[in-house]
């Protein structure tokens, strides 16, 4: 997240940064330094969501939070029982949003958008800069579907080669072997009609019974649930 912490820099931000255990002495001692240091943006990770919810923590209630605009997370894909708890327990006049890229496009594939509707479950929006959708096994473009995740186009951040791969097979395999110049990223995701995605996990982890589609997103969320 080193990108995103310096472009805050650059429009006068001020970050706040936290190192240690987020349970320490309590579960609650992020949201004790949100309120103590009045906060506007709170970065976190769908697994510290769930971690405070298994908790039961409700840092609505328990601290000072007005102040507080937006909950950004990354990481893993954010549940539905997420967001509901968030909006229950932490705030309602927020913006929750989970965004997903990498850290070989220095950049976000789908994000949040603090001028959108949010969608429980899902990224509000694509990423500016990059021609985003889902191709089914034919590398057909297709909507409100599982597919793979693609970018279609050439976008500033992508990279252009690997270190010591003279000849570039490392970098076409790793990215271009599916479908010919067109960048796989490796992720089950459906973009919906109201331009919405909803990420499933790895599609190379993704099992398949039947003939259906099962990604390491949803069987996190069952697991969860035990």
């Amino acid at each position: 997240m080193w990108n995103w912490l310096i472009t805050s820099l650059g429009v006068g931000a001020t970050i706040i940064l936290f190192d240690g255990n987020p349970f320490h002495p309590n579960p609650g001692a992020l949201w004790k330094l949100a309120q103590e240091e009045k906060m506007t943006i709170f970065g976190t990770s769908a697994g510290y969501i769930t971690a405070i919810q298994n908790a039961e923590l409700k840092p609505g209630k328990e601290y000072d939070l007005t102040p507080l605009n937006a909950v950004l997370s990354t990481g893993s894909p954010l549940s539905v029982e997420n967001f509901e708890y968030i909006y229950r327990e932490v705030k309602q006049d927020l913006q929750l949003a989970s965004i997903s890229g990498g850290s070989d496009i220095n950049g976000c594939f789908a994000l949040g958008n603090p001028m959108g509707p949010v969608y429980a479950g899902e990224l509000q929006c694509r990423g500016l800069g990059l021609k985003v959708e889902a191709f089914d096994e034919n590398g057909k473009s297709i909507i409100n579907r599982q597919g793979e995740l693609v970018c279609t186009a050439p976008s500033p951040s992508m990279p252009i080669y690997f270190w010591d791969d003279p000849n570039n097979e490392k970098y076409l395999s790793a990215y271009f072997d599916v479908y010919p110049n067109v960048w796989r990223h490796g992720d089950f995701i459906e973009i919906n009609d109201r331009g919405g995605v909803i990420i499933y996990g790895r599609s190379d982890a993704t099992l398949k019974p039947g003939g259906v589609r099962i990604g390491t997103a949803e069987i996190y969320r069952q697991i969860e649930q035990l």
